[in-house]
Parts: structure tokens; C-alpha cells; sequence
């Protein structure tokens, strides 16, 4: 079958699932296939559960009816959400960076929202296979599309591009995120860089954090270029204040390119700013009227244990927990540094996937780390633990959570950060 006539099927049934326990009636069936698992072997058993078809690519569980066969169903998916982003004339904007894809990412969709149909990418599905997804997802309504693209080695993005086809495209940033994969700093540049090329090659509109040395290299070239930054740009703006706890969230003035002239967050943290920058400037690029951009992020709640602020039993909690890398680590704790409260506790989860790094880089965040005082520095886990340090020295954040248990903390600020391995939300 070839892909034009499996999308013939798709507008019949234009929902797509790759796990059979979150199956509807009526949904296409994908069998991927991974390491540890084949999805092949629940074709059947997909059908059994309502699917229409089940796309398979070994004959050995083809069935009489409703199995198709192809030669390769991750490649089959990846095509299939191509041919139906070329359906679209709509802006595709891709997003990539070492850190804030995911904040920055839902903050441009709901200024975006305010005022366009804007599909984006659902939670962190910014691989392989969520990327093709959220392709999918998009309908005949679609105004805008938003696509976040992760990576941990070369070629990844670059990959990425061919089928997601993005017309406009942001870096975040470029920081010391999965070192091991991409081989080192110069590598995390080139493997992020590759959506510049991408959009140099076709003329496409970047949106660049014109404060980053290495994005402005990286970016020349490009047809149409949108600077955002703290010092320089076409749009520029700045944290107002050291927080304190009178002030815990972070608030924005825009001191060039807007006529607002501060937006109040619900964001903690200032390396923040620039995620908020870069919401602005693609609103304004796309001529969302500035009352609704500030409106749509003055509104935006974070979740899913990213710069959340929680207050619970008498503790004040910046719960950052969704991962880490010495970049984001180093910011976080940089930010809570500066808070004007009496009692401050870390809770640190080792960083992974970083390599002959590792314990340079860990040892680098302990010595930030004895720069400042804290009342309490707990640190759970990985190389943490291979290193020589004064601090309290946990295996796991079930640990931590214990010792939390059994503190006497009284109106204390807590910040909670580490790689997702380590799973520091389980501190709480």
C-alpha cells in the first residue's frame, strides 16, 4: 500500500495510536517496534480492542483482514505524517534548545491561541515517534502548528525537519544537555544548529536569542531573522527584580519593541526571561495584539514539575524536577541564590547522560554550591555520591523524602531539581 492510499484511510480514520492500552474505537494501530518490545505482537489484540487497521511490518502476524502490511512502520509513520503536514499552508514553527524547549514551547501556544487555531506539540512527545503524533493531530481548522524537537545526538533534528517541514524555527538556547550523545559542547551546537540549516536552505523566518553569541553565528544566513534578547534586539526585556518572598514569581519589562510594559508570570525563576521574550516576539511576529500575549502568558500555569512554585505544610517549594543538566542546574541554583529569604534547602538529583564530563561537571555544581550558605544541602544520587563533599549524601529521592520527613522546617524555600533518572518529585 502505498502512502497516498494509507492517507485515503487516515482521513476515514484520522486518529493514530501505538499503544493498544490507550486504544479507541476507530484509531489506526501502528506496531512499532523497540528494543525491549514488538509491537507487532499486539496487532491482534488491537483489532480485538476496535482499532479499524493495524500497520504491521512482519508477516508473521499479518491477518486475513484489517492488517496492513509495510516494510517498515516507524518509516511508514514518519512518511504518512509528512504527506499530511503537506496538506497544510499554515506556519510550522519547530522548537529546539538544551533547556526551556517545553516552557517556551507552551507559552508561544497560548499566545498563539489567543487569537489563531494552534495545534502544538502534546507534554515532552519531541521524538521519532511523538513528532509524526503531533503531526497527525493536526486538523482541517489549523491555523498555526507548534513543534517541539528534542534530540540527544547528531542528525537527530535534521531528521526531524524532513517530515515536520517547520517555516519558521527557535533554539531556546545551547547548554551542556546530553553531552554523551552528542559528543561534547560543539556537538550540542551542531545538532541544535541543524534547524538553522534546515531553515537557511528554505528560506525560512528564525527567531534568535540574539544575547547567545553562538546563535548569532549560527543563525547568519538565514532569509528573515527576529532578534529577542536582554541587551540587543528587535524585542528586548528584563527580569525586574531579585525575587524575594514578597515577589516569588518572575516578572518581565519589555524595554524595546512593545508598547507593555511588564508582564507579571507565574513562573519562578529569571532564567525564564528569555522563554517569555520569546513568546512576545512570535506573538508579535504573527500579529497577536500585545493585551492578548500578555493576557495568554500572565495566564499560563506551569506543570508537570517544571518552575513550579508549591506552598505546602510551611514550606515553600520550587519544584524543577523534569530534568536537568549542568546549564539548567547551575541557572537554578544561581536563582535561588538570590532569594531574600532567611532558610534555603537544596535537594539536587544527579544529571545524566554527560559522558567522561559527568564528574567534572558534578564537581563543578558542588564547588557553585559552597560559594553561598543554606541551611540544609541534601544531594540524591549518581556521581554525586562518587565525589568528596560536606553535604548530606542520599542514594534516591525515596531517601529524600524521608529525610524531609523527619525535618523541622519551618517557612523554608526548598528547591527540588534533577534529571528525570532520578525522579526528585518523588521528594515531595
Amino acid at each position: 500500500m502505498t502512502i497516498p492510499e494509507l492517507y485515503q484511510l487516515f482521513l476515514k480514520h484520522p486518529s493514530v495510536q501505538t499503544d493498544t492500552r490507550k486504544l479507541k474505537e476507530g484509531d489506526l494501530f501502528f506496531a512499532l517496534k523497540g528494543d525491549l518490545f514488538n509491537g507487532n505482537t499486539f496487532a491482534a489484540k488491537a483489532l480485538e480492542a476496535g482499532a479499524a487497521y493495524a500497520i504491521i511490518d512482519d508477516p508473521a502476524f499479518q491477518l486475513p483482514d484489517r492488517t496492513i502490511l509495510v516494510d517498515n512502520v516507524l518509516l511508514c509513520l514518519q512518511q504518512l505524517a509528512l504527506h499530511h503536514r503537506r496538506q497544510f499552508r499554515i506556519p510550522v514553527l519547530a522548537i529546539t534548545g538544551s533547556n526551556g524547549k517545553t516552557t517556551t514551547k507552551e507559552l508561544i501556544h497560548e499566545v498563539l491561541s489567543s487569537t489563531y487555531k494552534t495545534y502544538t506539540t502534546l507534554g515532552n512527545l519531541n521524538n521519532h515517534i511523538g513528532i509524526p503524533l503531533t503531526l497527525l493531530r493536526i486538523q482541517q481548522d489549523a491555523e498555526m502548528a507548534v513543534i517541539e524537537m528534542g534530540a540527544n545526538h547528531q542528525k537527530e533534528i535534521s531528521s526531524y525537519c524532513t517530515y515536520t517541514e517547520p517555516t519558521h524555527g527557535l533554539i531556546t538556547n545551547l547548554g551542556k544537555a546530553h553531552l554523551e550523545g552528542f559528543g561534547g559542547v560543539e556537538g550540542v551546537r551542531k545538532g541544535k544548529g541543524e534547524l538553522f540549516d534546515y531553515l537557511r536552505a528554505r528560506e525560512g523566518t528564525a527567531f534568535v536569542y540574539w544575547d547567545d553569541e553562538h546563535l548569532r553565528r549560527m543563525s547568519l544566513g538565514i532569509e528573515t531573522i527576529i532578534r529577542y534578547g536582554t541587551r540587543e534586539g528587535d524585542l528586548t526585556g528584563r527580569a525586574v527584580a531579585a525575587p524575594s518572598a514578597q515577589q516569588e514569581f518572575l516578572q518581565v519589562e519589555l524595554t524595546r519593541g512593545a508598547a507593555l510594559e511588564t508582564i507579571s508570570t507565574q513562573l519562578v525563576g529569571d532564567y525564564n526571561t528569555p522563554n517569555v521574550l520569546a513568546a512576545v516576539a512570535v506573538g508579535k511576529c504573527f500579529g497577536v495584539p500585545e493585551e492578548a500575549i500578555k493576557k495568554a502568558i500572565e495566564s499560563y500555569l506551569p506543570e508537570n514539575s517544571r518552575s513550579q512554585l508549591i506552598h505546602r505544610n510551611g514550606l515553600h517549594i520550587i519544584l524543577d524536577a523534569y530534568n536537568a543538566n549542568p546549564s539548567s542546574m547551575r541557572a537554578a541554583i544561581e536563582n535561588f541564590r538570590q532569594l531574600k529569604v532567611p532558610a534555603k534547602v537544596l535537594l539536587l538529583g544527579a544529571m545524566a547522560e554527560l559522558g567522561e564530563e559527568s564528574l567534572e561537571e558534578h564537581q563543578a555544581i558542588i564547588d557553585l554550591i559552597a560559594a553561598s550558605d543554606w541551611k540544609y544541602v541534601v544531594l540524591v544520587g549518581g556521581d554525586f555520591g562518587k565525589l568528596k563533599h560536606p553535604y548530606i549524601q542520599l542514594n534516591n529521592s525515596l531517601e529524600a523524602h524521608e529525610w524531609l520527613l523527619n525535618q523541622s522546617l519551618e517557612d523554608a524555600y526548598l528547591l527540588i531539581k534533577g534529571s528525570r533518572s532520578m525522579q526528585m518529585e518523588k521528594v515531595l
